[in-house]
């Protein structure tokens, strides 16, 4: 079953979406199987980390900043090849196990909407698939 949720994102910044991917799963019916969660955008992307402590978010958006950092000699002519490199960096899905019709997440673990060119309109898919 494939699923498709928007949202309105900021800036940059990693947005919780656990719930909504947690939504699919239970509104599928699937007991058992994978959950795969897709961002079709080339200045976005999907990761899974710690959902417990802001700071984690910040820490990551910084590193991200730091590693990728817009350059004047990128040729693109948007202006956004930074953005373009954090996504690919970040990648555009992630695959989570599916028991018991929960999400086999880690204690501490919570999936992200990454947004590194915004404010935009973003659309984000979650296929539920028996396993």
């Amino acid at each position: 079953m494939l699923y498709s949720y928007t949202l309105e994102t900021p800036a940059e910044n990693l947005c919780p979406i656990t719930a909504q991917v947690q939504g699919a799963v239970a509104d599928s019916g699937i007991t058992d199987g994978i959950c795969v969660v897709y961002c079709p955008h080339t200045t976005a992307g999907i990761t899974i980390n710690e959902n417990a402590d802001p700071d984690v978010v910040t820490d990551l958006l910084l590193a991200y900043r730091k590693a990728f950092p817009d350059r004047p000699e990128f040729r693109h002519m948007e202006g956004n090849s930074s953005a373009h490199a954090r996504a690919s960096a970040m990648g555009s899905s992630v695959t989570i196990p599916v028991r018991n019709g929960r999400l086999v997440l880690g204690t501490w673990q919570g999936v992200y909407f990454c947004e590194f060119d915004g404010p935009r309109r973003r659309t984000f898919y979650v296929s539920v698939i028996a396993g």
